[in-house]
């Protein structure tokens, strides 16, 4: 693994829950602030797509290339599970994990056997297998993707209050997030660290690492379906775009200028990416008012340039991420 993509240190043993807490109620104040829910979701369920992948790379040392195929397929069995078979939001929020879940399982037995470059693209090539099959199925709605998934209700609250959906969404998320935290801090966490920081040694000592590095990556997957079942639920729809290569490619940019190995940094990556995709444009046409330089007016047509050099320097200034290196810096100011 590259400096780069170094790791941060072991989970701090002090209790951090006091300012998750904090965060979660900020969050839950946004819309009375003015923020726009459907916004504020979307930014939430790419978060957890990240925190998802985050407990691989971060937490277990595997890099894969396809994390958007369980995206893209939890959305469209999601989607499916809604408007085809009327299940009501749960249930199809439930299908679309299992389906992420079950595809992680059989892509897990096939690659979990390499490491390295080669996992990451026995993942990419998997991935892209997964691509072409809801290219060409016809429940997808191919090119055109699958429009109009209803909304329904969640134990009773009807969801296409957009409100009532906001705390749903947020709810779903703070409980992925802690069990995101207890797998981590459990002994299963452990050893995926101990995995992620000498596998040898750990083989060693006993334990069954490809077990073990399954068992991380099903779970990666299933939570990573969790977040494209609840994306489909918010938008109302699900689309190729959500299984392309792109979309893995951009988990991995939220993952590492976040802060790899970090239970934050992902939050705050994807909150960043995210901004960057809707509100770049807006920015660019402030910036061309402000200095008359009409190059900045395209800069909506250019998001790609815009994170790719935002990637370049956090690489090169910021190797363990936005949180990791605020993280190192209390930690210096606290030794000092």
């Amino acid at each position: 693994m590259s400096a780069a993509m170094t790791p941060t240190a072991q989970p701090s043993k002090r209790n951090p829950w006091l300012g998750y807490g904090l965060m979660f109620v900020l969050i839950a104040l946004l819309p009375a602030f003015g923020a726009y829910p459907i916004f504020v979701m979307k930014v939430l369920c790419y978060a957890l797509f990240a925190c998802a992948f985050n407990l691989l790379i971060g937490f277990t040392g595997l890099l894969s290339f396809g994390h958007a195929a369980f995206l893209g397929a939890a959305g469209y069995a999601c989607g499916h599970a809604l408007k085809v078979w009327g299940l009501p939001a749960p249930l199809g929020l439930l299908f679309g994990a299992l389906a992420a879940g079950g595809l992680g399982l059989a892509m897990g037995l096939l690659a979990i056997r390499r490491s390295g470059i080669y996992f990451a693209m026995i993942t990419l090539a998997l991935a892209q297998m997964v691509f072409f099959f809801f290219l060409q199925a016809p429940f997808t709605g191919g090119e055109d993707g699958l429009q109009a998934v209803p909304r329904g209700s969640f134990l009773g609250l009807g969801l296409d209050d957009d409100l009532h959906l906001y705390y749903v969404v947020l709810a779903i998320f703070v409980a992925a997030f802690w069990l995101i935290y207890r797998t981590v801090h459990s002994p299963f966490g452990q050893v995926l660290m101990s995995i992620r920081e000498n596998e040898a040694r750990a083989t060693s000592l006993g334990y069954d690492v490809e077990r073990f590095k399954l068992l991380a990556f099903v779970l990666s997957a299933l939570l990573a379906g969790l977040a494209g079942a609840t994306k489909t639920l918010v938008l109302g729809f699900a689309t190729l775009s959500d299984a392309q290569w792109g979309t893995s490619g951009a988990v991995i940019l939220m993952t590492l200028v976040g802060g790899m190995g970090t239970l934050t940094g992902p939050i705050v990556g994807a909150l960043l990416v995210v901004l960057l995709e809707n509100k770049i444009g807006d920015f660019g046409n402030w910036l061309a008012q402000l200095t008359g330089v009409q190059w900045f007016a395209g800069l909506g047509e250019s998001v790609s340039l815009v994170t790719g050099l935002i990637f370049i320097v956090c690489v090169l200034a910021f190797r363990r991420g936005i949180v990791g290196e605020v993280g190192a810096l209390i930690a210096r100011v606290r030794r000092a």
